[in-house]
């Protein structure tokens, strides 16, 4: 089925809302997107002040949807974060207040300041896309999308996110600094104030939940489909790993390749788009070998050997 160009526009609005907020970052605003419509979730790795707060506040607005952020540090306990019961004396009865959790865009700024506890109570949100408080299971608003943001590990008051954690995240991506030309652009753009704070919505959540599911009759062929299996799998065979990707990095890893053909406007899945994005949707899942830490490699490093390794298909299949 061909791509709706009303779809297309529609992203594309967003796009150039993302763009003319984040200034000279076209792919990693493609990437963000790509997570936005396959379901997924983002990491974003990278020095504060390099826009990644404002990236997420921008992506919210544009498409009028509930907006939470947490902001993450060794104090917060798990209830901060998914609610909490509460006893109502004059009713003799517990209610629940909803955490922060119970919106469509959750931002999860500085998520390593957070302790392991706290981390890991955000575990069932990001896959079954529930909480459960006090025995009972409360859904989340739908779409849902958690967007989190770390500071590298080497600085100071961090924690290592929990490979179950990471392993949950669609996609990891960095930001950046901008050129010279592009900060002398911001700073002149920037003088009237925040540039996501000027920002009109250019579509709605119940929008974005369609296209999410034109996404799915992406085709995806047989060989193409191998060359991505192919892929995984050695990252779980190769000598210097110890964590390889998992089947649920296998079917993130599907799910990303059809939303990034469909933002290149294609029904179809290309080998380029599995190799691609296969740094972005790997290379955080990926636990080296001591050793191999040792001899300075790298989860880029390995899959960069990977993909020169995996035979890429000729034919995209039927």
């Amino acid at each position: 089925m061909p791509v709706s160009q009303e779809s297309m526009k529609i992203i594309t609005s967003v796009r150039t809302n993302l763009e003319s907020c984040l200034l000279g970052k076209e792919f990693e605003i493609q990437l963000l997107l790509t997570a936005l419509l396959a379901g997924g979730h983002v990491l974003i790795e990278d020095v504060p002040g390099t826009g990644k707060t404002q990236l997420i506040k921008a992506l919210a607005k544009s498409m009028q949807g509930d907006y939470r952020r947490i902001q993450c540090n060794p104090d917060i306990l798990p209830s901060d974060i998914t609610g909490v019961s509460v006893f109502h004396p004059r009713d003799e009865m517990f209610y629940f207040r909803p955490g922060p959790v119970m919106t469509n865009i959750l931002l999860a700024d500085e998520i390593n300041r957070a302790t392991t506890k706290t981390q890991s109570a955000l575990l069932e949100v990001m896959e079954e896309r529930s909480v459960t408080v006090d025995g009972a299971t409360h859904e989340l608003p739908h779409p849902f999308m958690l967007c989190a943001t770390q500071n590298p590990i080497d600085f100071e008051g961090t924690y290592m996110l929990p490979e179950a954690q990471l392993d949950r995240f669609m996609l990891k991506l960095s930001l950046g600094y901008p050129d010279a030309a592009t900060e002398k652009q911001l700073m002149y753009r920037s003088r009237d104030g925040q540039l996501a704070d000027k920002l009109q919505p250019v579509t709605h959540m119940d929008t974005i939940s369609a296209i999410q599911r034109e996404i799915r009759d992406v085709f995806i062929g047989e060989p193409v489909a191998d060359y991505l299996l192919n892929i995984t799998r050695s990252t779980r065979e190769h000598p210097s790993v110890m964590l390889g990707a998992s089947p649920r990095a296998t079917l993130s890893f599907m799910n990303a390749v059809k939303a990034y053909a469909f933002l290149n406007e294609r029904d179809y899945v290309l080998p380029d788009d599995v190799k691609t994005l296969a740094p972005y949707v790997l290379s955080h899942r990926i636990m080296l070998r001591p050793e191999a830490r040792l001899d300075n490699a790298s989860p880029e490093s390995v899959l960069e050997f990977i993909l020169r390794q995996v035979k890429v298909p000729v034919q995209m299949g039927k």
